[in-house]
């Protein structure tokens, strides 16, 4: 397994309430650790209520324990699991270096819904995340979780790109395990997802 491409390696996985945030971010961190890294996990939350902002700061490094929040212009990865979510963490936390990984199905505010603020169109969405990120991966998660005829193994397939885009010293063998304890009757199909997500960036 290869090491650390950065040290300490910082990790930005954005998204909304009820996208599963928390639970993809300690998925990663949970395999890092147990490949011998220290790991440092903060989460921030916007609105409390379902739908409001949700960041997990990541940081990772072979040396030391680090404060758990990343300094804004210091992300080295930024994981986007909404696209104007994404955007919006580009801007605070992106630099001429991030890369970037994004799932480009939007979930729309209340306000949006209600038809009191319009939700960015989406080609300049992903135009605006392209020019701001060193290196994009699209990964329509969202989608391929539906043909999967499960749409809950979205944060899985987003996993897996993530492990397949090589940004972090963690490979498939390193990631069964997890995914084994964290889904033990729905492994199969979480490690059908995985295998999607890495293929998905291997493209």
């Amino acid at each position: 397994m290869k090491k650390l491409m950065k040290d300490p390696f910082n990790l930005v996985i954005a998204g909304v309430g009820g996208q599963g945030n928390v639970v993809l971010s300690q998925l990663i961190g949970t395999a890092l650790v147990n490949a011998g890294y220290l790991v440092t996990i903060g989460e921030t939350y916007g609105a409390s209520q379902r739908g409001g902002p949700v960041m997990s700061h990541m940081r990772v490094s072979k040396e030391m324990v680090y404060s758990p929040l990343i300094a804004e212009g210091t992300a080295d990865v930024i994981l986007g699991m909404e696209p104007s979510e994404t955007l919006r963490m580009l801007g605070r936390f992106g630099n001429p270096e991030v890369k970037t990984i994004v799932n480009p199905q939007p979930i729309y505010s209340v306000d949006v819904a209600g038809g009191e603020a319009e939700y960015p169109e989406m080609d300049k969405l992903m135009d605006a995340i392209k020019g701001l990120s060193a290196k994009t991966w699209v990964v329509s998660a969202t989608e391929e979780a539906d043909k999967m005829g499960s749409p809950i193994v979205a944060n899985t397939i987003l996993v897996g790109a993530l492990v397949g885009s090589g940004v972090l010293p963690l490979d498939r063998k390193a990631m069964e395990p997890i995914l084994q304890e964290r889904f033990p009757k729905a492994l199969e199909v979480n490690l059908k997802a995985f295998d999607k997500g890495m293929a998905l960036v291997a493209k």
